[in-house]
């Protein structure tokens, strides 16, 4: 068999998703579950003109039953008819997505479980616990005295069936974070400016850099996988601190923690990542969400992808939130870039294939297996 046509049909492991949502969606809120930005389209405008809406039109619409680019209009208008509900039961498992390894650490009561997206994905799912959300959870019921243990009782207990942790510190301060591990007592006139600043603004979100600090090397120590979100995002980074050679430091002092570094989604620093990837042993690399978001121009990302890193080091994530298509345009499109990368060199004669049909093996499931001791 072509590598290209095993790819459109090898099961996948979802290294990075969320729930979809759970209630039918107006216009306006699709708009936005559609795209990175935290406004709705001006003059009139929508995404299902931007490359996410242009790839959803060419993949879905002939799903919905209508003709492959259709207008904006015909496909909102099917859309609809159908409902969030019925669209995410016929696409999810259509996606060839086996398991799923969901962050569960942002808008959860309003997206499915982890174990409903297995359910209606016919497949299985693990979780991933996000590290400041854990906090956030539970600091009105600790002191800066406690805080410490009363932190790392908490996750232990939240992170016993998970299968990894989730950091946002990209967003929260910046991957350009001093590298120490804070002392005790930073880390309690911390929690107590935090306590201080949540009395004041009744507002508990964690920000606080010595915290940020503490709950990553917190997690250092429970020795599972840590998720760090890594360029391309909403509006609340900022860009250029979000390359991760700004935390090469950190990741130098992790090496032999037993812990594995996760970068997700990478964009525009893919060629980074794969340098850390490639010089660390305990570096790994996706590219979700940023492939559906630059829609026919995916191919190079994924290209960029496997110039340097290990063919062991990379793996395959949708970063799916709230949209069905998110999934399926994620996995098709993922499916397809990686499937004419390596028939293209097998077709050169550059790689033998049965590398080839090990590499995509390892990339759509077994690096999965092994960063996460699935």
């Amino acid at each position: 068999m072509r590598i290209s046509e095993l790819a459109a049909q090898i099961p996948l492991i979802d290294n990075h998703c969320h729930g979809t949502i759970n209630h039918e969606l107006e216009r306006d809120q699709y708009e936005i579950y559609a795209t990175e930005g935290d406004w709705l389209p001006r003059h009139g405008l929508s995404v299902l003109d931007e490359q996410f809406g242009v790839l959803t039109r060419g993949l879905v619409a002939p799903l919905l039953g209508l003709e492959k680019h259709c207008d904006p209009e015909t496909y909102w208008k099917r859309r609809r008819e159908v409902g969030q509900e019925a669209l995410v039961a016929q696409l999810l498992p259509l996606t060839g997505i086996e398991t799923f390894i969901v962050d569960t650490g942002f808008k959860s009561d309003n997206i499915l479980t982890p174990d409903q997206l297995a359910a209606v994905g016919n497949g299985q799912s693990r979780e991933i616990v996000r590290l400041e959300t854990a906090a956030e959870r539970m600091i009105k019921n600790s002191t800066p005295a406690t805080f410490i243990q009363d932190y790392s009782d908490y996750l232990s207990t939240e992170s016993a069936q998970a299968v990894g942790f989730k950091s946002i510190i990209a967003y929260r301060y910046g991957l350009d974070f001093d590298p120490d591990k804070p002392s005790a007592s930073e880390v309690e006139q911390a929690v107590a400016e935090w306590i201080s600043e949540i009395d004041a603004t009744d507002k508990v979100r964690l920000s606080h850099p010595v915290l940020l600090r503490h709950v990553l090397w917190e997690a250092v120590n429970h020795k599972k996988p840590i998720q760090f979100h890594v360029g391309f995002g909403d509006s609340d980074i900022n860009l250029h601190r979000c390359d991760p050679t700004q935390m090469t430091e950190f990741i130098r002092r992790t090496v032999d923690t037993g812990t594995n570094i996760m970068l997700l989604h990478c964009y525009p620093f893919i060629r980074e990542a794969g340098y850390l990837a490639h010089v660390f042993p305990h570096v790994y690399l996706d590219t979700g969400a940023a492939i559906n978001y630059t829609g026919l121009e995916h191919h190079s990302l994924i290209r960029h992808s496997v110039e340097m890193a290990p063919f062991g080091k990379m793996l395959f994530s949708s970063d799916a939130f709230g949209l069905p298509e998110l999934y399926y345009c994620g996995a098709s499109i993922w499916r397809s870039a990686i499937g004419d990368i390596l028939q293209g060199w097998v077709d050169s004669d550059g790689m033998g294939q049965a590398d080839a049909e090990k590499y995509l093996t390892w990339l759509a499931s077994t690096n999965a297996e092994r960063a996460y001791n699935l």
